[in-house]
């Protein structure tokens, strides 16, 4: 179905109080003004770069090999050591101290003893990529799948090494990577928001909204968190006792009110955001509505998803809605974990690493499968990058008697799809899975090669900040380049 299929018409507006657009602007409403801008609007004073503070669809800098993202994000920090990466040598130093010893987050937990994995590895596909017993389905995409084995990143907190991957820098108010392609590419669909964040309906995640935010770059860029359980967005029916006469007069004083607002307060991006909210926001209900209706779905599709099954089904409804969502035109869907068993950071294993460590798995496995599977039936995988990762790895070491600490040198990332090779393992460990051994990744690398498969030279796309053009990489700075031995 094409893209335009999807228009979205005779919706009623939404009802919304000045408090209430004010509290959903800062969730991420900023997107709702995009119909105004694909009418030819556009903020004044735009950037240096060229871009604009609009979301109407741009050209990139050269042909791209992705078109869109789904960003299946594993908080806490998976284990490599018992998902991807194995190391006999661990077996042989069993119990023994770690040569060298490690850096740990809680130093003072660390028994500095040599821990192997108790998972059994094993080679899959014609690559024969091995995956550990904990990931079944994921092991049965290897032959669409690069695994970077050698990824490596700045800090060992989680606050700290989350902001460093979402966003490019560790510290806060940095535009996540989501914002960076929806600033620079804009969007395909008007009615749906082009950057949508789909988390676990029970628990906030780690850093909250700061995994999704637009730091500096205008509010229209910021994630918008849908929910998959209940109604997609909040307040997108009218209240009981409102009639649509009623709801009108209040928007026409609410954006009187904001007009005002906004000419003392011109440099606010967030305004435009929130007085187009109450206009558009009745023309998207329609359409936000259907892309996150699954029941639209065959059964037999749901149970691909393993919907039926209570240890994959939330995940796995997230994971069906992104799909239908980059189906309708979005650009970004983040993707993050469920509160397994009340773990709230789900794969920070501190402690109970082995058993914890299999329910997590058993959550994510088969649903992140049947996306990638899905999207390459569908014909999309080819232009659409799967990237399946967290923000750290684990330590080879035992912290207290059954747990692994956080390991900042050295984790595992599974991209499919958008041009990164298939059926590739990139990188390698030392004997024990602490560092990197050969051909190291650092963040920002994978970063610049992220904007090259999207067409985007990561050295020019950038948004003046403080006296300088900021960007996603900083390459004046940091130097990096993109990995072109990971892409086709």
């Amino acid at each position: 179905m094409s893209l335009d299929q999807h228009a979205c018409s005779g919706c009623e507006p939404l009802s919304l109080s000045r408090r209430d657009v004010l509290r959903r602007a800062a969730l991420g409403g900023g997107w709702l003004t995009m119909a105004h801008w694909l009418g030819g609007y556009s903020f004044a004073g735009a950037s240096d770069t060229g871009l604009g503070r609009d979301v109407r669809v741009r050209s990139p800098d050269f042909d791209p090999r992705a078109q869109r993202m789904v960003l299946l994000f594993q908080h806490g920090g998976p284990s490599q050591i018992d998902l991807f990466d194995p190391k006999p040598a661990l077996e042989k130093f069993a119990g023994k101290p770690m040569p060298g010893g490690v850096e740990a987050f809680f130093d003072q937990q660390d028994s500095n003893v040599c821990t192997p994995s108790p998972f059994k590895f094993s080679r899959h596909g014609e690559c024969g990529m091995d995956f550990s017993e904990l990931l079944p389905h994921l092991a049965g995409c290897a032959d669409d799948l690069c695994m970077i084995r050698s990824l490596h990143t700045l800090v060992n907190d989680h606050e700290g090494a989350l902001r460093h991957f979402q966003t490019g820098k560790p510290r806060i108010g940095r535009p996540s990577i989501g914002s960076w392609l929806t600033y620079a590419l804009g969007t395909y669909n008007g009615n749906l928001p082009p950057y949508v964040v789909l988390s676990d309906p029970t628990y906030d995640q780690v850093d909250g909204i700061r995994n999704w935010t637009a730091g500096f770059l205008p509010a229209i860029y910021q994630g918008t968190p849908l929910r998959s359980e209940g109604p997609a967005l909040f307040d997108l029916s009218l209240p009981q006792g409102v009639s649509e006469e009623m709801q009108r007069n209040q928007l026409k004083l609410l954006e009187k009110i904001n007009r005002e607002h906004q000419r003392r307060f011109v440099h606010l991006s967030e305004l435009d955001a929130r007085i187009a909210n109450n206009t558009l926001a009745g023309n998207i209900r329609d359409e936000v509505t259907a892309a996150m209706d699954i029941s639209q779905e065959t059964a037999q599709m749901q149970k691909f998803y393993g919907m039926e099954n209570p240890a994959t089904g939330t995940y796995g409804r997230r994971c069906l809605m992104a799909r239908r969502l980059i189906e309708r035109g979005v650009r970004f869907v983040a993707v993050f974990n469920d509160n397994v068993q009340s773990m709230g950071d789900p794969w920070d294993t501190h402690t109970a690493h082995n058993p914890r460590t299999r329910a997590i798995s058993d959550n994510v496995d088969q649903p992140s499968a049947a996306l990638i599977r899905d999207l390459k039936r569908l014909g999309m995988l080819e232009d659409t990058i799967v990237l399946w990762v967290g923000e750290f790895g684990r330590l080879p070491v035992a912290q207290g008697n059954d747990g692994r600490d956080h390991n900042r040198h050295a984790f595992t990332a599974l991209a499919a799809g958008g041009g990164f090779k298939a059926g590739y393992v990139h990188g390698t460990t030392d004997e024990f899975g602490y560092k990197i051994a050969d051909k190291p990744v650092a963040v920002g690398e994978f970063h610049a090669t992220l904007l090259r498969q999207f067409g985007l030279d990561h050295t020019q796309l950038s948004y003046p900040h403080q006296g300088r053009n900021e960007s996603l990489t900083d390459a004046d700075i940091t130097g990096v380049e993109p990995v072109l031995s990971l892409v086709d």
